[in-house]
């Protein structure tokens, strides 16, 4: 038996998935667009695509911006090892986390550390200030260690779907 929490997976057909592979390169495609490419009438199109957004498969539309254009080309993955596996100390750092400047993603993981971080600043004098005034403030951590990107192979906001 099914947890109430647990949602089953809806039930997505090939053309829905076609939408979500175009919406996923493109999602200022304008329905029109979109409905051609998967071979429907507009507003089933449509329709499909709003169906898909309730089911919170959409969970927005963004635009990606160019890191490096923005001067935030330095990324940074940060693994973090906190001090004590409590409820509360997971809670607080997680918190805490949600502060950090350019901090893009934070996950708990398995292994030698408790979290990665994924993070991006202008260079490594900003980091070294985002370090000093952020990281080792954040609570509960018992070591923090950077890895300095040196080149980004693959990013990608795609699914394979």
């Amino acid at each position: 038996m099914q947890a109430k929490s647990e949602a089953a997976a809806p039930e997505l057909d090939r053309i829905d998935r076609a939408i979500l592979r175009a919406l996923q390169r493109d999602a200022s495609v304008s329905n029109i667009a979109l409905s051609r490419k998967v071979n429907l009438s507009a507003a089933a199109c449509l329709r499909r695509t709003e169906r898909l957004k309730q089911l919170g498969l959409v969970r927005g539309i963004v635009a990606l911006l160019d890191p490096v254009a923005l001067e935030l080309g330095t990324l940074v993955m940060i693994g973090v090892v906190l001090d004590r596996s409590t409820p509360q100390s997971f809670a607080d750092f997680e918190q805490a986390a949600q502060k950090v400047s350019g901090c893009m993603e934070c996950h708990v993981v398995t292994g030698e550390f408790d979290y990665f971080m994924l993070i991006r600043t202008k260079d490594n004098e900003s980091f070294n200030r985002l370090h000093a005034e952020q990281l080792l403030y954040l609570p509960g951590v018992r070591q923090i260690r950077s890895f300095m990107v040196l080149k980004q192979v693959l990013s990608t906001t795609q699914l394979p779907m």
